[in-house]
């Protein structure tokens, strides 16, 4: 059984009770990806430290239109390199006949999983029947990224942040969330 993280929590729960505090808010990934970075150049323990995304949201960026050839030729793509998998290992190892080259077997492999791709593509985007004639990528966005650090260690990871040439961070943050 896994056991709940303890960001799993609902927002605005305090994290005081984890006994952490948070020494900077970024509002990109990136940014605060270097500050630990600086943190860990200047030999912080940085085991002690935690980026919490905040104000999370799933963005779909739709990419393209989904015809049925499309669906087929990218299925028939996926099937033939797996096939063409398939056969090579079953030459390599020669689990069919000895007198079979692996590359022959690759070749039959190919053909067999591009018609069946092909098939397998054609049938899945029938089954929606124009419901979702479309291709996208869905990502996870936060509206900032707080950096938190054991309670202990706050002001030791507040100094090196603040001097030295560490990242910029808004003011006012070092407070228990």
């Amino acid at each position: 059984m896994m056991a709940r993280h303890q960001y799993d929590r609902a927002a605005g729960q305090d994290q005081a009770a984890a006994g952490e505090v948070v020494v900077a808010s970024y509002g990109g990934y990136a940014e605060a990806e270097r500050a630990v970075d600086h943190l860990s150049d200047q030999r912080f323990p940085v085991e002690h430290a935690v980026i919490v995304g905040r104000g999370l949201r799933s963005v779909e960026h739709v990419t393209g239109r989904m015809t049925t050839w499309r669906s087929v030729g990218q299925s028939a793509l996926s099937g033939a390199l797996l096939g063409a998998l398939l056969g090579w290992i079953f030459g390599l190892f020669n689990w069919v006949d000895p007198l079979i080259t692996g590359l022959l077997l690759a070749l039959y492999g190919a053909v067999f999983g591009a018609l069946v791709g092909a098939l397998m593509g054609w049938i899945a985007h029938a089954m929606t029947r124009g419901r979702r004639d479309f291709t996208s990528v869905t990502q996870m966005q936060a509206d900032r990224y707080d950096l938190l650090v054991e309670a202990s260690f706050a002001a030791e990871a507040t100094r090196m942040l603040g001097t030295g040439g560490g990242p910029e961070h808004r003011a006012g943050e070092e407070r228990r969330r």
